[in-house]
Formats: structure tokens, sequence, C-alpha cells
């Protein structure tokens, strides 16, 4: 068995070696995630900067800690606030009396942390509850990065995370097609095979040997590269702002290790997951095969590949209503997005072969000459070939009008949905901004970004992004936000303005908040309640309750100095978001061109009589090759037209999402980006078809 496996290798080598790039492209980006992530979840140790000299440092309290509900009785819940507490003026005399004290800044009269030298346990006697003392590696928590490490650390492991979960995904979908489609070509090989005597169990043993030793190699070899891509990806990351300035993977020891094996299995598994249903069928090859050759193709559509189609199309069309009826807001957020086309793609994928035929009749294909005649009749009866190409152009197509469509869509919702937010001919932003002096007749309303926590029910505790408002007058007039009850007039220093998401959100109804630097619980009266809209609608409280706050935005009816028409943020804001779409983006695309190369190569280099025939009925080279150009064009086309079609349902939900939220309902299908993305595959396509057509058709 093994020599035959190993004969077969090296006589098909060109039929492996898409499946073997495509393996060991995904299983290196895997290798590569998967290490940032290892370095992500466990951060490699670097001194504390601030006070890298004091061997003990004495922290204001710099998480909120409530008693919520668990069970039959009661736990703590944290949230880390907005910056750590000053140290109790009283703690800083008493240690002022025992030791010497190191201050950045100094000369500040209620300083957030102070270094010592002097030992912890005496430390911890004197400073007992009132503040935290902070040795070796948790000084850290004094910088002033650390919280912003913090969160760079949390949206890296989601861009990592889902970089990584799209990887496996475009590199199974690859893999399994590239193997299903070989084992169609080999139908008369199978055939003989049986006549010779082989059973059912050796054919399909011999495809999963053959799976297992292209797994291997390919495994190994994406987890070399793996490895050499990890650094460099790092270094982008931080270069980009995505990552802290510290980070770095370990491409070995301490944490490295699970990333390998991760990657390694996965691939393997990949692989022979890929070749189990493609063996199943060849298996199932009689030995009249080896007699029997068809130019039209019967059961393209196996039932365990429908059944597995119809299912992840299903599963997708239905959490996608569901979470609309549901949840809308969640149509926003970038994990639904990116997720829930998958299962939409990769059923209309496997569904592909079902469509072939109707779609070769319907889209418009040059009739004059016998090579449009060709053209149309062999995409119709060639049903294996055409869905092969195909399908990956499919999920490219699609995930490119889904994951950037959606991301543009939420963007220029948000976008939209700032700019009608005021009224105020002028707007001025920036951190640090100050009231201008007044002026007679002008309106100036002044903000502030806080933040608050909430209980949500007895059993959580939600710190809420909010506004602190400097004059609750002038802002009533600038604003025009999308009050569903209430009025925006009544908000004062004993009241709040809530959006729909609050637990407690009837107007006149008490919220029990907490404030930025901890300070509360404060009953504050529900003045006016907001449509949810992007989930950038409030909640809005009056300066007293934001101490800290620092103004960022000004609104006047007057000009200001630095003051322009109203402005928002640009599309595609979040660069980790546009970052981590590009990478998707360029990967599919990547695996997309292996496939469409190494299947057009395979499928063109059969049909050596059939070109040959072309020619001896009277076909020039030049015709014979522009119908298997056209062929392949063809087939681009209808991965295209069906990516179109799963990337106007889900932008077509995210619309609905859009307007059950009362947010601005903004479309922004990506025409460029995917008939780019078309244009690109039907070039690929076109290139490999003709060039492995070339010798043939003399």
């Amino acid at each position: 068995m093994l020599s035959v496996v190993l004969g077969g290798v090296r006589a098909r080598w060109a039929s492996f070696l898409g499946g073997f790039l495509a393996l060991a492209l995904g299983v290196g980006l895997l290798t590569a995630t998967g290490l940032g992530l290892a370095a992500a979840l466990d951060p490699p140790a670097h001194a504390p900067e601030r006070f890298a000299s004091s061997p003990v440092v004495v922290l204001g309290q710099d998480r909120l800690t409530v008693e919520v509900r668990r069970g039959p009785g009661t736990a703590p819940v944290s949230r880390p606030l907005d910056r750590p507490q000053p140290v109790d003026i009283e703690l800083l005399r008493e240690l002022r009396a025992r030791w010497a004290l190191r201050q950045d800044p100094a000369g500040v009269p209620r300083p957030d942390a102070v270094g010592l030298d002097a030992p912890a346990d005496e430390v911890r006697a004197v400073v007992g509850g009132r503040a935290l003392v902070l040795t070796g590696d948790e000084r850290r928590r004094a910088d002033p990065g650390h919280e912003r490490d913090g969160r760079e650390l949390t949206g890296l492991t989601a861009l990592l995370g889902t970089t990584g979960g799209v990887a496996a995904f475009v590199s199974v979908f690859v893999v399994a097609s590239v193997f299903a489609f070989s084992v169609a070509l080999r139908r008369r090989e199978f055939g003989l095979l049986r006549t010779a005597g082989a059973t059912p169990g050796q054919v399909r043993r011999l495809l999963l040997a053959e799976a297992l030793l292209l797994g291997t190699a390919a495994s190994a070899a994406g987890c070399g590269l793996g490895a050499l891509a990890a650094p460099p990806m790092a270094r982008e990351l931080v270069a980009r702002g995505l990552a802290p300035g510290w980070f770095t993977p370990a491409v070995s020891g301490g944490s490295a290790g699970w990333p390998y094996h991760l990657a390694f299995w996965t691939g393997l598994c990949v692989a022979l997951a890929g070749a189990a249903a493609a063996a199943h069928r060849a298996s199932r090859t009689g030995p009249e095969a080896a007699l029997r050759e068809a130019d039209v193709d019967r059961d393209v559509l196996p039932p365990g590949r429908a059944l597995l189609g119809a299912g992840l199309l299903a599963a997708g069309a239905g959490l996608l209503l569901w979470t609309y009826v549901t949840d809308p807001g969640a149509l926003l957020k970038r994990k639904t997005y990116t997720t829930l086309p998958m299962l939409l793609t990769g059923g209309a994928a496997l569904l592909a072969p079902l469509l072939v035929r109707p779609a070769a009749r319907l889209l418009p294909v040059p009739r004059g000459g016998a090579v449009g005649l060709l053209v149309r009749a062999n995409g119709a009866a060639s049903v294996r070939r055409t869905a092969a190409v195909a399908a990956p152009v499919l999920v490219t197509v699609a995930l490119a009008g889904t994951l950037f469509g959606a991301s543009e869509g939420v963007a220029l919702a948000k976008e939209t949905e700032a700019r009608q937010r005021t009224a105020a001919p002028y707007v001025a932003e920036g951190p640090g901004l100050r009231l201008p002096a007044p002026e007679a007749g002008a309106v100036v309303a002044a903000s502030g970004p806080t933040s608050l926590f909430v209980r949500d029910g007895a059993e959580a505790l939600v710190k809420y992004g909010a506004r602190a408002v400097a004059d609750p007058a002038a802002f009533a007039r600038l604003a025009r936000l999308p009050v569903v009850a209430g009025d925006l007039r009544d908000l004062d220093d004993r009241s709040i303005v809530v959006n729909e998401e609050f637990e407690r959100r009837r107007v006149g109804e008490e919220v029990e908040v907490w404030r930025a630097d901890g300070s509360g619980p404060v009953r504050l009266r529900v003045a006016a309640v907001l449509a949810l809209g992007t989930g950038d609608n409030g909640p809005y409280v009056t300066r007293a309750h934001a101490p800290g706050t620092v103004l960022d935005r000004l609104e006047s009816d007057r000009p200001l100095p630095g003051a322009d028409a109203p402005a928002a943020a640009p599309p595609g804001g979040n660069p980790a978001a546009r970052t981590g779409l590009r990478l998707l983006l360029g990967l599919v695309l990547l695996h997309t061109v292996i496939a469409l190369g190494s299947t057009l190569l395979m499928a063109t280099s059969a049909r050596g009589p059939e070109l040959a025939s072309l020619r001896l009925a009277g076909a020039t080279r030049a015709q014979v090759l522009r119908a298997v150009a056209g062929e392949s064009v063809l087939a681009v086309a209808i991965g295209t037209v069906l990516g179109l079609v799963v990337t106007a349902a889900v932008l077509g939900t995210l619309a609905a999402g859009l307007a059950a939220l009362s947010a601005p309902v903004v479309l922004a299908v990506p025409w460029a980006l995917t008939g780019a993305a078309a244009g690109g595959c039907a070039l690929v396509a076109v290139a490999a078809s003709a060039l492995s057509a070339w010798r043939p058709a003399r």
C-alpha cells in the first residue's frame, strides 16, 4: 500500500500541489496567530516604567467592587475605573512619617500612586484596605498605559482569534474541494483498481493514506512558515498601534508549544476530513468505471453533501433572522458579521453543483459562432469542473462583500448618526478644549467623556461610556437626539438621560449609579430615554457626576476658534477591525488563487482528447483557447453571482437591524472591492486554463 501511495503522489504531484500549498498556508497562519495569541494571553514580563526604582508602590483603588447576587448568596464583582483614585491624604501623611516617598508627577497634592523603598509587609500593615500595595510585576498597574495595554491586548486577541478561525474555514474548504475534484478525475483509475481486485476499503485507505502524507508534510511546512512569520507580524501590529510597544511572540519555549501542536494537528485533521468524503465516494466506484467515459456529469451532489450544505445554509439564515428578532444590536458587532456569513457561504458553496446548470443557462453568454455554444454547453455539462471553479470565487466575493460591506455600513451609520445628533452649525472636537468667553446671545454646549457603573438587575455590574454635559440648558437647545420618552430640558444634577439598553428606563424612575472614580452610589432620576441606535446614544449626565472629565467637544450656534461643520469619525475608524478585514481578505484571495490554479490545471490537463477532437473537427488553436478561457470566465461569473446573493442577504438583514434600532439605514456595498476580487479571480482562471490548454490545443 505504501509503495502505491508514494508512487501515486510522485506521478500526480501537480494534482496535490494546490492542496499542499493551501494547507501549508492555512497551518502557517494558524501557527503565527497562535503564537500571537499565546503572547497576548500570557504577556511576556516587562519592567514597570513609572516606579521602576521603587520596590513597593502604593496605588489608589483602581477598581470598583460591588456585591451582586449569585444564586442564593452574593459575590463581589469588579470593574476597572477610568483612572486610579487619589491616595488618601491621611495615609500619605502616615507613610511620609516612616519612609521617603517617590512621587510622579512631583508636587501633586493628592497623587494616585507613590513609590517606597521599604519592606512590603510593613507597608501593608500601615495601608490596610485604604489603598493597594504593589510589588514585582504588579507595579505595572501604576503605569499610565497599563489599562490601554490591556484594551489593546483584548482587541488583539479578538483579531487573531477571528483570523485563525477564518484560516481554518478556508483551508478546510479549499483542501476538500481540491480532493473532491481530484477524485472525480480519477474515476477510471479507481475502476481499474477495482478490476484488478482492489476492495472498496483498500481504495478508501489509499486516498486517506495520500491525505495523511499530504497533511503531515504540509502541516510541518506550515509550522515552520508560521514560526518565521510570527515576529514580523508582531512588528507590523505594533507599528499600526494594534499591540503594545513591548509586544513580541516567543517562537520557542514557555507557552509557545501549544500553538505548534494546535496548528499541526488541525492541519492534519483538515487534510483527513477533506479527503474523507472523497474517499467514501471513490470506494463506491465499480469496475465498470474503467470502461465508461461520460461527457455529462451525473450524481454531482451526493446526499451527504446536499444535507450538509442545506444544514449550513439553514443555520446561517436562521441565526441571522433570530439575531435580528431578538437582539438587532448584535448585528452591528464584528463577531456577528464575521462568523455568520461563513455559514451562509459554506452552505452555498456546498450546494453550488445544484445551481451550476440553471445559472449557466441564465447568465448571458455570447451566442455568435461555435465558441459561445461550446462555452455554454460545456459549462452546463461539466458540472463538477464548473462548480469546483465557482465555489472558491463564491467564498471570495461573499466574504469580501459581507465583511467589508457590514463594516463600512456600520461605520457610515455611526457617522450619519453622529452628524444628526446636533443642530449646531459649528463643532470643535479635541482633548482639552476650554469654554470660550461668554458672548451675548451665543449658545455653547460643552461635553466630555466619562463612565458610569450601573447594576443590571441584581446579578451584574455594567460599565457604560457616557457623556458629561457642562450646561444642560445649552445642551437641550442644540441636541437632536432620538428621544423616545421624556424631555432633554429636564436634565440636571439630580437626573440622567438613559437609552433603551438600561433596565430601568421609564421616565421618573431612579437609577443607582457609581461615578467614573468609583464614588457613589447615587440615585438619579430618569429625565429622558433615547433610542439605542448604533450604541453611542447616551447615557448623559451633568459634570457634577463626572469627576476629572476633560472637555473634548464644543457645539455652538456662533463661530468658534478651531470649529467646523459637525464632524464625526470617518468610516472604518477602528484600525484593528480594518487591519483584520484586510488580512482576512488577503488570506481568502490567496487560497482562492491556489484553488483556481490547481483545479484548472488538473481539469484542463485531463481534457487532452477532448481538445484534440476539437482541432480535428476544424477548430483553430485560438478558438480552442477562447472556448477554454470562456468556460473559466463563465464559472467565475457563476461564483460571483452566488457570492453577491449571499452578500445581499447579510447586508439586507443588517439594514433591517439598523432600522429596528432607530439608527440611520446606510447600505455600503463594496462594489469596487468585490469587482476587483471577481476580476482577479477571472484573470487567474483564464491564465491557468489557457496555459494548461496551450500544448493540448496544438
